[in-house]
């Protein structure tokens, strides 16, 4: 507005200032407490307004000090036509003390302010403190100001804003009621920027406008402050163009034209797109910006479909994108331009970075699954399951028995379980594979059908001495039998086995053909296989000698405390499922009851039966600890080392011809 009077333009900003509730753009949640306060007489004596730069702090406090001393009354819609209205909407009403706190911070500031506060107020109802970035007040200042502000006179008010609550003392918190004021969207900004300039007779494009509401970034007095610079930068008229030359920004449509070249997989088009864009001298770092906010959008879309993201102009382009471009291109994209925006002030220049995050989602993006590879020669033609061969009951009795490790019966399915040491010790030319066995002339293809309830044999309740037999047998290691005759004689008990299990099984091929019994084992045959494996193998001793304690330790899954404790526990006897350990007595801080449990576990899950352990204290111990064993060994296998090193023709070189030194402390054996 130009004043003929005065000679000076008042900007848009304070021109456009509102002057009631009513002309004010959001902020709802606010206005509603506040007019219903007006009206309702229910006034509080502190208001702190709180939000980020533009938003109407400062603007509601004055509508609500016009308010409070309206010549026609309190209420929510001053008259705005009396002399105390017209004062305040010009700054000069003497009972409305606005103070900027940023630059009265010092304590002396706010005594003198405090010493005004008893006095009544001069024309007005009340007397109306407006203190503005009110969190600038030092330490002191607030200290002087919490006593007044929290029971002041009843003519005084005090309206306080703050841009960072954060830093306003707990004890000024709450004494106040906070009013949290939010940031403007671009549906809210545009309309009054467009009104203003259909008020003001200026001619203007939608594209501007909305790149302008983008760029206030949720102020509106920012907004109007880039609307007087447009309007002037165009020379009176408000064309995109100069918008996006006079801001240093693009326009969004070349945001699509990148993406829709990376859809089209089209290098050279994204080169030409990217040379189109360097032309406008544009804040790179601003185009990924704007990328990342479109793929956020499209995002968006695909998740939820019909969701109002972006622009008023730009959702149909955006669902249109949303259905070309995958899930996971736009999350790669959306990755891409999010590492690419933080590396590129690395890049020697920023056309050169930008064009390597562009590169980047050219090169990596996932190929597309079309066509499944080549079946291999041999191989299944792609997309038909292998479709396993059927069996005889007999094929499959022998296929359960050579499982290896042994599982669980099954609730469709019974089944005999053997250990999988027996398995694995059973000879080669007894071994058949399955498919041979399948297709054998004397095989017959039947169906498999689930047998009766009570054919299933439950591990360990059914049959607890037939499967459990079976399962208690430990996998000793090859050190801990001493006896060479006795791992043939096993062998041989082993191949004797399978010879007979074998000869049940050939009978239960030929019982199953001539009785036409094709669906289930008769239980009499499978009951005799069962026999005879349990007969076969036995649960055997414990087997612990003083001399192998150390390995067998080594070898139990124990870890923490609990290895420490059997590490240093001696093995002294044991007798009847029962271990007696020592463990001496400066060790005594070891002797716990869950350390001493879990050890039995780990012994009784070794070797497939209940042991029990009877720990005792001695203060001298004959026999050696674990600990003591793998000390003594590691010390053998250092002293070899270094004598290994100290024999080694090519070092001894090194030390004739080079006076050299082999440092010992250095030499570690190889484990």
């Amino acid at each position: 507005e130009y004043n003929e009077k005065t000679m000076s333009y008042q900007v848009l900003a304070r021109k456009w200032r509102p002057r009631n509730f009513r002309e004010m753009v959001g902020q709802e949640h606010v206005l509603r407490a506040l007019i219903n306060a007006l009206d309702n007489d229910r006034l509080h004596h502190a208001y702190l307004f709180t939000g980020t730069r533009g938003v109407g702090k400062t603007t509601i406090a004055r509508i609500f000090a016009k308010s409070l001393n309206c010549e026609e009354g309190i209420g929510s819609t001053p008259c705005g036509v009396c002399s105390t209205c017209r004062e305040v909407d010009e700054g000069r009403f003497i009972d409305l003390i606005e103070v900027d706190a940023a630059s009265r911070t010092k304590v002396e500031d706010t005594r003198e302010l405090l010493d005004n506060v008893q006095y009544a107020p001069s024309r007005g109802r009340f007397k109306v403190y407006l203190i503005d970035e009110v969190h600038m007040l030092s330490g002191h200042s607030f200290n002087a100001l919490l006593k007044t502000l929290e029971e002041p006179p009843p003519h005084v008010k005090f309206l306080l804003a703050t841009t960072d609550p954060q830093k306003l003392p707990v004890t000024i918190l709450s004494r106040c009621l906070q009013f949290s004021l939010k940031r403007m969207h671009i549906e809210q900004i545009q309309p009054h920027l467009q009104h203003i300039l259909e008020q003001e007779g200026i001619a203007f494009e939608a594209a501007a406008l909305l790149e302008l509401a983008r760029s206030a970034d949720g102020s509106m007095r920012d907004a109007l402050s880039l609307l007087d610079q447009a309007i002037a930068f165009g020379g009176g008229d408000l064309k995109a163009s100069d918008v996006h030359t006079m801001l240093g920004s693009i326009d969004r449509g070349q945001v699509y034209e990148v993406l829709d070249a990376l859809i089209q997989q089209d290098g050279k088009l994204l080169l030409q797109v990217i040379e189109q864009l360097a032309q406008q001298a544009p804040d790179f770092a601003g185009v990924l910006a704007a990328m990342i906010t479109v793929l956020h959008n499209l995002a968006i879309l695909q998740v939820v479909e019909g969701a109002e993201v972006g622009d008023i102009g730009e959702r149909e382009r955006l669902a249109a994108m949303a259905k070309t471009l995958s899930p996971e291109d736009v999350q790669l994209y959306y990755q891409i331009a999010l590492t690419g925006r933080r590396d590129l002030p690395m890049a020697p220049d920023g056309r050169s970075g930008f064009e390597m995050v562009l590169l980047r989602m050219l090169a990596f993006r996932p190929a597309t699954l079309g066509s499944a590879p080549p079946a291999k020669p041999g191989g299944l033609a792609p997309g038909k399951p292998e479709v396993a061969p059927a069996r005889t009951p007999a094929a499959e009795a022998k296929a359960v028995l050579s499982v290896s490790p042994v599982t669980a019966v099954q609730s469709t399915q019974a089944s005999v379980p053997i250990p999988a040491q027996i398995s694995e010790q059973r000879p080669p030319s007894e071994s058949k594979p399955q498919s041979e066995l399948a297709h054998s002339p004397d095989a017959v293809s039947v169906p498999t059908i689930p047998p009766r309830a009570e054919q299933a044999l439950p591990v360990q309740e059914a049959q607890p001495n037939v499967v459990g037999s079976l399962f208690e047998e430990p996998t000793i290691p090859a050190s801990l039998v001493s006896k060479e005759d006795s791992r043939q004689d096993d062998a041989a008990s082993t191949e004797g086995l399978f010879q007979r299990v074998d000869s049940i099984l050939d009978g239960v091929s030929a019982a199953a053909v001539e009785t036409g019994a094709e669906n289930k084992l008769p239980s009499d045959l499978l009951s005799s296989a069962q026999e005879e494996v349990a007969q076969s193998t036995s649960a055997p001793s414990m087997g612990l000698v003083a001399e192998n304690w150390a390995d067998i330790v080594q070898m139990l899954p124990l870890n923490g405390m609990t290895r420490q404790f059997a590490l240093n526990c001696a093995f002294r006897s044991e007798q009847d499922g029962v271990a007696e350990l020592l463990l001496a007595t400066d060790k005594a801080h070891l002797l716990n009851n869950n350390f001493q449990q879990r050890l039995e576990e780990a012994l009784s899950s070794y070797y497939g039966k209940s042991i029990k352990l009877r720990v005792e204290l001695s203060a001298t111990i004959s026999s050696e600890t674990p600990s003591e064993v793998d000390s003594r060994r590691k010390a053998a296998r250092l002293q070899q080392a270094q004598e290994a090193i100290a024999a080694d023709a090519n070092v001894r070189a090194m030390i004739d011809g080079f006076d050299a030194e082999v440092q010992m402390s250095s030499i570690q054996p190889i484990d």
